[in-house]
């Protein structure tokens, strides 16, 4: 019996692979899904952390290895995994974040589901640094419509040039803590706006649930009434009966043939620890920025030396990642509460987005705020050290038992916390490579990175303490901790850490300056595609997730296009 030949092999199964998963099948492909992780389904009874309390918990929820966000978190991953080292370059101090299992990073990400707008496409002509996209806004804002309509995000629309309008479902209502939060922006003049988070807030179908306000988003939902790439867009095609799913399965190379275009796929099963092949008519490589410019870095042949798609030795470069930085306040008008059910979503309900686009600055680019708070279910911790607070209004710090009982009714739901995300500038030293000399225990060379944020970045952190400092007092709040100063880069997050790494295979129409074309085409092999946040040219003071899966849309019809005309 001949070996099968796929249509298409997709590598990862995150927001890209999902969005291609979902298309390709659809339109009648077969789809051979590779993913380096197990099988995922928060409804299955066995894998839910959704709804289980602290003391289900060996460890009470605290934090492992592969679940660093606490053992109750649905992604499994994290920045060390055993086995699949990294190393850095000099004094590079980078985060690299992996999800390993069905979905990916999807599993994880705060579902913050926000377009990038027209600005963010051409920042070269705004700011004059760094480059203009290939497209602009105008040719991706039907997918990010189809986006919105197939997986459902609730906001308002609210008429912003640069963080465009949408489909959106019914936004929730601002909870206790958040209304302080208005009232502070109001009075320092900072707008806010209903979150748009991919949340479903209404039914939309009759696959998925609508959300019951648990606020376990970061749980994953058993009724799929949040996006993850698994519960979405992988079941459904699955269901087809056009995709074949290999999960435990590392890819090590792209193979290729004689003319340089890519025939298969090999990869190591990490069960039986066996090397196998998958043949395929294309491949879609969304295996995230890094590990895409791995699996690519380690593709070498006689046709391509240097690694696939890297002609111009730009496979790695430009990598770059979104700035942070945060603080956290006490608002004593928000102490001895009665405790109930807040009927909120996972996350915030407001947030506030780039405000001071004409502002002069001594930094480039903007950020957005994200706001926390309220009255999630208890955990493992209270977010803050909560006898503590008692410093604040004048009371015995320290106590346990009874005491420490009492105290945490006292300032449960009593904080206030600000996250800032923002945009860096892309630098063409900023890159991940091969390190020559370590490999994983698959034998497959590790990515090393060298990367250093700039002035820019530093500066605009700097802006983000002071902002930030300014809202909080605003509020009500009682700042807590220590106000990062320049000897701490301003409490500037480590590259990576904020888990927006893009850009190491940026799109362009030149090879000698970029990797793909605007579909996410490799320039050096036309049936190879990626469809992560690789080809970003810029990421902007938004999550990228949306903007993965406009991409991945607008790739798949252009793959399909190109196989009825024969290109394929």
């Amino acid at each position: 019996m001949a070996e099968q030949e796929y249509d298409v092999i997709i590598i990862g199964s995150g927001a890209g692979g999902g969005m291609a998963t979902h298309q390709l099948a659809n339109a009648g492909l077969k789809v051979a899904l590779v993913e380096a992780g197990a099988y995922y389904d928060p409804a299955d009874e066995e894998q839910r952390t959704q709804l289980r309390y602290p003391w289900e918990s060996p460890r009470r929820g605290a934090s492992t290895r592969l679940r660093p966000f606490g053992d109750y978190n649905s992604c499994i991953g994290g920045w060390e995994l055993d086995g699949e080292p990294y190393t850095m370059k000099d004094d590079t101090d980078f985060m690299w974040w992996r999800g390993r299992m069905l979905g990916g990073r999807t599993n994880h990400w705060g579902r913050i589901s926000l377009r990038f707008g027209p600005l963010d496409f051409k920042r070269k002509d705004s700011d004059g640094l760094g480059d203009n996209w290939p497209i602009g806004y105008e040719d991706i804002k039907p997918y990010y419509d189809k986006v919105d309509k197939l997986i459902g995000v609730y906001g308002s629309n609210e008429g912003l040039y640069n963080d465009p309008d949408g489909f959106f479902l019914p936004a929730p209502k601002p909870r206790l803590h958040e209304l302080y939060y208005i009232d502070g922006a109001k009075k320092s003049g900072v707008p806010v706006y209903p979150a748009r988070k991919s949340i479903l807030t209404k039914r939309i179908n009759n696959d998925r649930g609508v959300c019951f306000y648990c606020s376990q988003c970061s749980r994953a939902c058993g009724i799929h009434a949040d996006f993850s790439s698994g519960t979405v867009l992988i079941y459904p095609a699955i269901r087809g009966g056009q995709v074949d799913l290999y999960t435990n399965s590392m890819v090590r190379e792209i193979i290729t043939d004689e003319e340089g275009l890519a025939t298969g796929v090999s990869y190591i099963n990490k069960e039986d620890r066996l090397e196998y092949q998958l043949k395929g008519r294309s491949v879609v490589l969304a295996a995230s920025a890094c590990s895409s410019a791995r699996i690519l870095l380690n593709s070498r042949s006689a046709q391509h030396s240097n690694g696939l798609g890297n002609n111009s030795d730009h496979v790695g470069r430009y990598l770059h990642d979104s700035t942070g930085a945060s603080r956290a306040a006490f608002l004593p008008e928000l102490m001895d509460r009665e405790i109930y059910n807040e009927d909120g979503v996972g996350g915030m309900h407001v947030y506030t987005p780039w405000w001071l686009e004409d502002a002069k600055l001594d930094f480039t680019r903007g950020y957005h705020l994200e706001i926390g708070g309220g009255m999630g279910m208890p955990s493992y911790g209270f977010g803050f050290a909560v006898n503590q607070y008692n410093d604040f209004i004048g009371e015995r710090v320290g106590g346990y038992g009874n005491q420490l009982r009492d105290d945490i009714r006292k300032f449960y739901g009593s904080r206030l916390s600000i996250a800032c995300r923002g945009e860096s500038v892309p630098q063409y030293t900023n890159r991940c490579e091969l390190d020559p000399t370590v490999v994983d225990e698959w034998g497959i060379p590790v990515l090393r990175f060298d990367y250093h944020w700039t002035e820019h970045e530093i500066n605009q952190a700097r802006h983000m303490q002071d902002t930030m400092e300014e809202l909080l007092e605003a509020s009500g709040g009682i700042l807590l901790g220590s106000k990062a100063g320049a000897d701490r880069d301003y409490g500037l997050t480590k590259p990576g850490e904020i888990i927006h790494e893009v850009g190491t295979t940026r799109m362009g129409t030149d090879p000698a300056t970029s990797v793909t074309n605007e579909f996410g085409q490799l320039h050096d092999a036309s049936n190879v595609f990626i469809a992560d946040a690789g080809p970003f040219v810029s990421q902007a003071d938004k999550n990228p997730t949306w903007t993965i899966m406009a991409l991945a849309w607008r790739q798949s019809d252009y793959l399909i296009e190109q196989m009825t005309q024969g290109n394929l």
